[in-house]
């Protein structure tokens, strides 16, 4: 198979959003909620009234 570089990258899309007047802004955002889960098996559901407790003892 024969590589065809594409014409367009994306530095030359951001490029030409740039040249268009396109602004490229941080947007903020907000602190994780306190019971959320952080590993990989719990991510994004709440901790149980058993967890809490733990972590508020720690």
């Amino acid at each position: 198979m024969k590589y065809v570089p594409k014409e367009t990258t994306d530095e030359d899309l951001i490029q030409q959003y740039l040249d268009k007047g396109g602004k490229v802004s941080k947007g903020k955002t907000k602190p994780m909620a306190y019971d959320m889960g952080i590993s990989k098996n719990t991510w994004g559901n709440k901790l149980s009234k058993e967890e809490k407790i733990a972590k508020k003892i720690k």
